[in-house]
């Protein structure tokens, strides 16, 4: 398990690592090939198969993220999608406890997410997590996502954090190689970031399907 005495940095995800992903994946899988069918005059199983080979095509890269690029391409109005679902947004059951304890052992913690910066503050407004943290940065901010070296980087050198006394919490497991390949000293794997699925099998990395097991903080 994790020892806390070597950690004085949690770098942590946001979708399906404090909130539940079942939002994003119902609206990416459900809402938007839904959408596209009536926009296209197109059966859903067609839009679906349309959505997910583009998605497929710039999947790791930031405009998989950006809403701005999916409004671009598909015509429609994203954010005013996410608001007819956003009762869905919801926060991880075991996250109010995980960073009550994390704040209260004097850690820093820095909410590192992928998300679109509209998507991020949609999130923020209907959720309490963000009063925990110091800091909440929206990778858009620097034109790379977390799967980029460059990000982590200039994260660093923004932020000035030491990577061998940091943890970095993610439910993906081709970001938390990219940040083993930066050198992050701890890293931790969310196996079940949708409710609403089973949990995943993870063998490269430390996991957890809920975070009070690794409470006590010490």
């Amino acid at each position: 398990m994790l020892n806390w005495s070597e950690i004085d940095t949690v770098l942590l995800d946001m979708d399906g690592t404090l909130l539940d992903l079942h939002f994003d994946s119902y609206f990416w899988l459900h809402v938007i090939p839904t959408e596209h069918a009536k926009k296209q005059n197109i059966s859903f199983e067609q839009a679906k198969a349309d959505i997910l080979a583009r998605y497929e095509a710039v999947h790791g890269k930031l405009q998989w993220y950006c809403l701005d690029y999916w409004q671009e391409q598909l015509g429609l109005p994203i954010m005013a999608l996410k608001r007819e679902i956003q009762h869905l947004i919801s926060v991880r059951e075991d996250v109010p406890e995980f960073l009550s304890a994390l704040k209260d052992a004097g850690k820093e913690l820095i909410l590192l997410t992928n998300a679109h910066p509209d998507s991020l503050s949609l999130k923020v407004e209907l959720t309490e997590f963000a009063h925990h943290m110091d800091v909440l940065i929206s990778t858009h901010v620097y034109g790379v996502s977390k799967e980029s070296q460059s990000l982590w980087q200039q994260v660093q050198a923004d932020l000035g954090f030491d990577k061998r006394r940091t943890l970095f919490v993610d439910d993906s497991l081709s970001v938390l190689n990219s940040a083993r390949e930066f050198g992050i000293g701890h890293l931790l794997a969310v196996a079940n970031p949708d409710s609403k699925l089973p949990a995943n099998v993870i063998t490269d990395y430390l996991s957890i399907t809920d975070y009070r097991t690794l409470l006590p903080i010490k």
